[in-house]
């Protein structure tokens, strides 16, 4: 953004150089990247009076024109003392007020090119010509290059173009990016009030700015109406009919070198009225031509603001061709969308030479909308870089009516009609109550009451001071002050955070403990470390196409409004598949057996809201094991291994349920294949599920076949953590170890059997350590062999057969008994 400094100057005093004001206003508003001076490409640019012009002999355009520069220049003259030059422009003419732009000097339009155009003494026809006379396009204070600049003519010759349109200026450029939530920064009105308050003056704003002029005209019949679809979409519509619009005038000179110093270029009177008041106020408008409305919704015409219909198309005023989305917000008249709002108007209504009447807007549009609007589009333009920042509804009707009367004033129009206007969703401002202790003790200063009234004055803000109690209301354009905080950054910012004196503290320094659920995620950490695992952490912010490949629905998910990436759109409803999107990239870096875990939260609509109105959060614990260079089948046990190791680690006994038939278990299976899949459960409460992924899974994110995983719920699983974790020494007696296979019915579930052969080994001074080997059941077959490996040791002696005889032997008996369970 481009910003000029004698413009600012019309509303703020400043007295500081360049340098130093650059300086403050990126320590108390905003940085500032650049500053141009305006006034080096006109130093040399002279006002003169056409003295006589006669055409060329044998050119068909040339004239040979006499010039009077009030003897400023020490140049080669005539017997008369007047300066001869060659001009092809069709509108020169004797008694004509001009810019001359002598030898040696730069041509405008060219300074900022590789080679700048430097004018010399030319022969032309055996003419000699001294400079040029330039047009207002040479002079870039336009885009007409028809023919020279006409001036007025109580000029006095030999003044300096830079003096009579007050070119002598200095153009700051703004960086965009820290004034996202300032849309009244985005205006010179705006941004000499901060200047006012960073340099402590009071500021004061036009009176048409807080006392707009009524502009309806009640005794002419409506000849529009305007309808907001939706509150959401837009806080104000505002709009009126102006008629004997003559779009053929021009804006004042100084209008247009203001808009072509700051960066717009300067069109019509019609558009560039529009644009001088935005960049004046920050409020963008936008002018219809009326009669082509009329053309397509009749008469009294209904214009509204809705949402775009899937499939529409429309046709923008750079001609380029667009398919809308839902998302986007449209102007419509009748059943045709006439512009894209807030971005830009439609090529069906633009406003022409054969324009009469016109349509003024002035609006709001709801500032999440309209920033998808402009990534999905492409378009940024200087008013949906206004609009994105969130425009205030109170200032719609200011600009509008200023907007009318610079209207009137350089086309002749005159209203034809009253004011249509629909209201939106609004909120006011809240009166926020705060005491000078409490901005004290926040910002660490000693300012006093009178001090901070000031301040905020200064500003054009509300203050009431009712002993040491102040009451403070932000003014209409400022939507981002909620809280008593605001108002005391307020302050702080506007006096100069720099210039406040830091002191530490004065308080106890003690070491914030941490608490007992970070305790128990370091245990996890530490424990799942121990067993090979690799933490990683992955963005809470996914792509829409994660959650197809692992069969969740993306309707469960929170769409992100205002996503900082196409490719993050939803805020993730499980921890899992993050990780497995990182598996191919590994195994692609060479990587081929591994596991990767992850504690982080998760939000999912089905989770509900809490008291405050905000998505419940889980935290989650999820692992992923992948090993490339094996087909076999025990990847689940992998998996389970690690769990049963964290819940012996943790002390918490955790349930295994088959996952078929189980209704609960289809809400959460996401990328699980039912028939490999297992519910974790802690006493009766389900906490999560392990298993290995179904093929929609493996071919989505390209898996090995052998990959497994877990996601359990850890808060539920904290909930359970009712004793720290004991220590067991590990026995100092050699181990002995037995193959047991058991011979069960097809129908039994491991679980059942693995917990019977568990709490059968539960035998005094001696250790068991329970490893399954296989499942092995024949198609067809009614039954199916279960193999365990049993490793034994006492922490009294050293085992020998006939020990370990008797223990296996108790053993298979208690299991036998238990479950029916045969040996072989």
């Amino acid at each position: 953004m481009n910003v000029s400094l004698n413009w600012l100057k019309q509303y703020v005093n400043l007295n500081q150089s360049p340098e130093e004001l650059a300086e403050l206003i990126g320590a108390r508003l905003v940085e500032i990247e650049g500053i141009t001076d305006i006034g080096l490409k006109y130093k040399d640019a002279v006002i003169a009076r056409v003295i006589s012009q006669e055409a060329i002999a044998d050119t068909d355009h040339l004239s040979l024109v006499k010039i009077d520069d009030g003897g400023l220049k020490k140049i080669d003259r005539d017997e008369n003392g007047f300066i001869q030059v060659v001009c092809g422009a069709p509108n020169v003419r004797a008694d004509m007020m001009v810019v001359w732009l002598p030898p040696e000097s730069i041509v405008p339009s060219s300074m900022n090119d590789k080679e700048p155009f430097v004018l010399s003494v030319r022969e032309i026809k055996s003419i000699k010509s001294y400079g040029m006379l330039a047009s207002s396009k040479e002079l870039d204070l336009s885009e007409d290059h028809s023919g020279i600049l006409s001036l007025s003519d109580d000029i006095k010759p030999g003044s300096l173009l830079k003096d009579v349109l007050e070119l002598d200026d200095l153009v700051l450029d703004i960086e965009n990016k820290s004034l996202t939530h300032r849309p009244d920064a985005f205006g010179v009105l705006g941004f000499a009030r901060e200047l006012a308050g960073i340099t402590s003056q009071q500021f004061k704003s036009p009176d048409w700015f807080v006392n707009p002029v009524r502009i309806d005209n009640e005794s002419s019949p409506s000849l529009i109406r305007v309808g907001i679809d939706n509150g959401e979409l837009s806080s104000k519509y505002c709009a009126v009919t102006l008629t004997n619009a003559d779009i053929t005038k021009a804006t004042p000179l100084k209008v247009q070198s203001m808009l072509q110093r700051v960066g717009v270029r300067p069109i019509n009177a019609i558009v560039d009225v529009t644009n001088y008041v935005m960049l004046l106020t920050g409020q963008p408008l936008h002018a219809f031509d009326y009669d082509k409305v009329v053309a397509l919704a009749g008469e009294n015409p209904l214009i509204t603001v809705r949402n775009a219909r899937e499939g529409e198309e429309l046709e923008l005023l750079d001609s380029k061709k667009i398919k809308l989305n839902p998302e986007d917000i449209v102007i419509s008249a009748g059943n045709q969308a006439i512009g894209l709002a807030g971005a830009m108007g439609a090529k069906n209504t633009a406003v022409d030479e054969t324009t009469k009447t016109v349509i003024l807007e002035s609006a709001t549009f709801n500032l999440y909308n309209l920033r998808s609007t402009q990534m999905r589009h492409g378009i940024f333009s200087e008013a949906i870089t206004r609009f994105t920042k969130g425009q205030p509804a109170g200032l719609c009707y200011p600009a509008l009516s200023y907007a009318v009367e610079l209207m009137h004033q350089y086309t002749g129009s005159e209203v034809a009609s009253a004011v249509a206007v629909a209201d939106g969703n609004q909120t006011e401002n809240p009166t926020i109550e705060l005491s000078q202790d409490d901005v004290n003790r926040l910002l660490g200063t000693e300012l006093s009451q009178s001090e901070i009234v000031e301040t905020l004055t200064n500003v054009e803000w509300s203050v009431n001071a009712t002993g040491d109690k102040l009451e403070v209301r932000a003014p209409f354009w400022r939507t981002d002050i909620k809280i008593k905080e605001d108002v005391i950054e307020e302050v702080g910012r506007l006096r100069g955070f720099d210039s406040i004196i830091p002191v530490l503290p004065i308080r106890t320094y003690e070491a914030c403990m941490p608490s007992d659920f970070d305790k128990f995620r370091q245990i996890i950490r530490t424990s799942l470390a121990k067993m090979g695992s690799n933490e990683v952490v992955t963005y809470s912010f996914v792509h829409g196409d994660i959650f197809d490949k692992s069969s969740l629905p993306r309707d469960n998910a929170y769409r992100i409004t205002n996503a900082i990436s196409p490719d993050l759109q939803y805020y993730r409803q499980s921890l899992l598949p993050s990780l497995l999107n990182l598996v191919h990239p590994n195994i692609k870096s060479g990587f081929d057996e591994f596991a990767l875990f992850e504690m982080n939260k998760v939000h999912s609509k089905d989770s509900g809201m809490s008291d405050e109105g905000v998505p419940v959060e889980s935290y989650n614990l999820a692992l992923v094991y992948s090993n490339k260079v094996s087909n076999s089948d025990d990847a689940f046990y992998h998996a389970k291994k690690t769990l049963d190791y964290l819940s012996e680690i943790l002390n918490i006994e955790l349930k295994f349920v088959s996952a078929v038939g189980d209704n609960e278990a289809t809400l959460v299976a996401g990328p699980f294949e039912n028939v490999r899949t297992g519910i974790i459960k802690l006493g009766n409460q389900i906490i999560g599920v392990i298993g290995e992924f179904n093929s929609k899974a493996r071919d989505g994110f390209k898996l090995p076949y052998k990959t497994s995983g877990f996601e359990i719920d850890l808060s539920k699983l904290f909930d359970g953590w009712t004793m720290k974790p004991e220590y067991k020494p590990i026995s100092k007696f050699p181990e002995t170890d037995r193959d047991i296979c058991f011979k069960v019915p097809a129908t039994m579930n491991y679980s059942d059997l693995y917990d019977s052969l568990s709490n059968a080994s539960m035998t005094n001074n001696i250790h068991v350590d329970i490893m399954p080997l296989s499942i092995y059941s024949q198609d067809g077959s009614q039954s199916k062999n279960i193999t365990f490996r049993l490793t034994f040791a006492s922490y009294e002696k050293t085992l020998n057969s006939e020990d370990t005889n008797q223990i296996v032997n108790k053993i298979i008996s208690d299991v036998t008994s238990q479950t029916h369970a045969e040996v072989v």
